[in-house]
């Protein structure tokens, strides 16, 4: 049965988790079939209408039958692309193509081989440091996640099955099939003219079942459940903020190790990313929290239980002492743009390069003229580490 009311609130779901997270993190949700991957396109087009009206492949369906989106496949796994973003597949993107940027996968479709699994999971095992990619998130819509319980899901070894021409494309779960070790198993998806198998009965006829599309259904979530998987891969039992506590207590034996630490790193992305290798899930961490904070005052309260700012309360601080005094026209203007910068993007994003080249900077004065307000691009760098000292009200 396919309804309508589901795939919408399954696409509110998965809106809601990018907003809350990332909405320009690359995004796979593998549904039933080619209608259901359509369907789903458009549910996600409608809750995403805002990106969607100014980049028009924010969502794809990556199927079969679809020229557009074979058209934007290489668009999507290229790590330096960002359209598109959310990728509405059925079959297609489960093996042999190489999704290095996808941080989020979202099951919405039934998974019963541990194979199939393991494939459709590799979508995102992908490491890129490099690009801040050092983790990746799993939806789950259709308890397909069960198989992570499952003994056998990282204990054998994984394996490979080559399906004849005319054999159904999911492999069947048998002793015999030829196994290899170590790695994720890619199988040439065979080329069906709508772009997806048919099923097959027991007797190897194709065995096309009756959609039946049922209307104005009332749906809601009945249940819903939250997992983190550490950096070895096994659950985590305990609360994240024991499990973070812990890891950053690993890291740094007290505050002031932590603040030499923080001091003494010049792009905060790095450390950001360092803390993410060792089981330290900032995102997953706010978001369990409550509360918009700082990543600095999420670690210190964490860690240290210091009493936590929002980054507003950490603005608000910095224009009250009167800081921007000391500077005047255009370089005032360019510290206070950066502030707000940091108050509704965080510290990152005011250590980046090119941030002098997006609004509200931009609106200003080409780069060149921003930085020659404070004199020279050392003078204009020393700022910039200033307004971080006095964001956090350090000597």
């Amino acid at each position: 049965m396919a309804i309508d009311e589901r795939t919408q609130l399954v696409a509110q779901k998965i809106t809601e988790y990018l907003k809350g997270t990332d909405r320009f993190a690359k995004t796979i949700v593998f549904c039933t079939d080619i209608d259901h991957a359509n369907r789903m396109r458009i549910a996600l087009i409608n809750e995403n209408a805002d990106l969607v009206a100014k980049h028009q492949h924010y969502v794809v369906k990556i199927t079969g039958d679809d020229e557009i989106g074979k058209r934007e496949l290489d668009n999507f796994t290229d790590v330096e692309e960002r359209f598109p973003v959310i990728a509405t597949t059925s079959k297609m993107l489960t093996t042999g193509i190489d999704t290095k940027m996808v941080k989020v996968v979202v099951l919405e479709a039934n998974i019963g081989s541990m194979t199939e699994f393991k494939q459709i999971i590799g979508r995102g095992t992908h490491i890129r440091e490099a690009e801040g990619k050092v983790f990746f998130s799993i939806m789950d819509f259709r308890k397909a996640t069960n198989h992570f319980a499952d003994p056998d899901f990282d204990g054998d070894p994984v394996q490979i099955y080559e399906p004849e021409p005319d054999a159904p494309i999911v492999p069947p779960d048998d002793e015999d099939t030829p196994i290899i070790d170590g790695d994720w198993p890619d199988i040439d998806e065979p080329d069906y003219p709508a772009g997806d198998p048919p099923d097959i009965d027991i007797d190897g006829i194709p065995d096309t079942p009756k959609k039946f599309y049922v209307n104005n259904v009332k749906v809601s979530v009945a249940h819903e459940r939250v997992q983190y998987y550490g950096k070895d891969g096994k659950l985590i039992t305990e609360s994240l903020k024991d499990y973070t506590k812990e890891n950053l207590t690993k890291q740094f034996a007290s505050l002031d190790d932590f603040l030499l630490r923080w001091n003494s790193t010049e792009k905060k992305d790095e450390l950001f990313r360092e803390l993410a290798e060792h089981g330290v899930l900032l995102e997953a961490l706010r978001e369990e929290v409550g509360k918009d904070l700082d990543d600095f005052d999420l670690i210190c309260h964490i860690a240290f239980d210091q009493p936590p700012l929002t980054r507003r309360e950490r603005a608000d601080n910095v224009r009250k002492r009167n800081y921007f005094a000391k500077y005047s026209g255009i370089a005032q203007q360019v510290l206070d743009s950066l502030l707000v910068k940091y108050e509704y993007e965080g510290i990152t994003s005011i250590e980046q390069g090119s941030v002098l080249k997006v609004k509200p900077l931009n609106e200003l004065g080409s780069p060149v003229e921003l930085v020659r307000a404070f004199g020279n691009h050392k003078d204009f760098e020393k700022a910039i580490q200033e307004l971080e000292k006095e964001i956090y009200n350090i000597a």
